[in-house]
């Protein structure tokens, strides 16, 4: 009787396990402010983090992550004059971003994702007379693949901006393409 509460017990224990996945990522961000005020291309940054997921079936799984995640940006050149005196044109955002995943074909060669992104600026980005140039937060999409050759996983992303993230002027949102490596411990 206690053999089988054990042996079950240990089944039961191992099977969600394989269902839970634990990893570090690290990638290079592209992205572009689109907004009057800033010159329209994208900047190199770059992200680093970690992810959970969990299978919910051979197909479906959620995931998410805490990353943080550089975004680089300059105002436009007919705005550089007006404002040359207050800071300089290249900006560095730093954010700390959480996607909420759903995964389409968790553990096969190739898992598709999609799902929500809540980002939080972790720097000040001021005037001189004190004025903030960009919000605290920011909401976007994310839309993306993932090649999976266990442990290493090579992805690519887009992320699409709702927000206006500009305190500076005029409707600035985000979009960035987001291409990495990650590595899944379990």
């Amino acid at each position: 009787m206690w053999e089988e509460v054990i042996c079950t017990t240990f089944f039961i224990s191992f099977s969600s396990h394989a269902q839970f996945h634990l990893g570090a990522k690290a990638g290079a961000n592209l992205t572009k402010l689109d907004g009057q005020s800033f010159n329209d291309k994208f900047e190199l940054g770059y992200q680093l983090g970690g992810f959970v997921y969990y299978n919910l079936n051979d197909f479906l799984g959620l995931q998410m992550e805490v990353f943080f995640n550089q975004t680089n940006t300059e105002i436009a050149d007919s705005y550089s004059d007006i404002i040359d005196q207050s800071f300089e044109n290249d900006k560095k955002l730093n954010y700390v971003s959480v996607p909420l995943l759903l995964r389409l074909n968790t553990d096969g060669l190739l898992t598709i994702s999609a799902g929500p992104q809540f980002s939080f600026m972790m720097n000040e980005n001021v005037l001189n007379n004190g004025k903030k140039l960009f919000k605290d937060s920011d909401f976007a999409a994310i839309v993306g693949a993932e090649l999976n050759l266990f442990p290493i996983i090579i992805y690519g992303r887009y992320t699409w901006g709702f927000a206006d993230i500009s305190d500076f002027g005029g409707d600035v949102k985000s979009q960035q393409i987001q291409l990495g490596v990650a590595f899944r411990f379990f």
